[in-house]
């Protein structure tokens, strides 16, 4: 099993943002979200994410209806990456990777060994390991992108959500993002623009418009 909606639709402002989405992952496939602004990529990763309650449909995290699970043992197995997740704090890119261990923290709780290797395992796959001590404010626009990534992993995530990640990136880094998230032990929505990017990196395409679905493939193989 693994996360999934069946036929959502959600409102919002009174607008129908979602109109009876379906979405059935593989285990450890990408997934490409296709259409303009405007057309539900962001609302369905919300739904998914279970931040909104579909109006009707359900979205399901091994079979049990994401609404009625703890926010806590959501953020356990599934991982989101905004488009612009920026901090004014003077941080080190290890205490931002350091924030993904919050759902596996007791309330009163340090940082423990599996603390420090899921840390280390996150920098490692986002190629990160050796800037580990340099400050936030120092990375290009591509690092910081990979450290919250590493972020994200660092939860050890089944399932990673990721809304516009290549947005304002150059292409080299929109390349090399992608390849990392195609590379990566989970299953993976990401939200597009580009049907080229999409077409090299993602095992499905759906593409929507005004919050339905109007098309969807899979990547033809080499």
């Amino acid at each position: 099993m693994t996360l999934r909606a069946d036929r959502v639709s959600w409102r919002r402002g009174g607008a129908l943002v979602v109109d009876g989405v379906t979405i059935q992952p593989v285990p450890g496939s990408t997934v490409a979200l296709l259409g303009p602004n405007g057309s539900g990529k962001s609302s369905l990763l919300r739904l998914l994410q279970g931040v909104a309650r579909p109006d009707a449909g359900t979205v399901t995290l091994d079979g049990a209806d994401i609404a009625a699970m703890r926010r806590r043992d959501i953020a356990r197995a599934v991982a989101t990456v905004t488009q612009h997740a920026e901090t004014d704090a003077d941080l080190i890119v290890r205490d931002v990777v350091r924030l993904g261990r919050t759902p596996h923290r007791s309330v009163f709780g340090g940082d423990t060994a599996e603390d420090e290797r899921a840390i280390e395992r996150a920098l490692a796959h986002v190629g990160l390991a050796e800037k580990a001590r340099h400050r936030w404010h120092t990375l290009s626009g591509g690092e910081r992108q990979r450290a919250h990534i590493a972020r994200a992993l660092a939860q050890e995530p089944r399932e990673l959500l990721l809304d516009e990640p290549t947005n304002h990136l150059d292409i080299r880094h929109q390349l090399e993002l992608l390849a990392l998230v195609a590379e990566l032990p989970v299953t993976a929505v990401i939200a597009l623009h580009d049907l080229n990017l999409a077409a090299m990196f993602c095992d499905f395409v759906l593409v929507l418009r005004s919050g339905r679905v109007v098309a969807g493939g899979t990547r033809p193989k080499c």
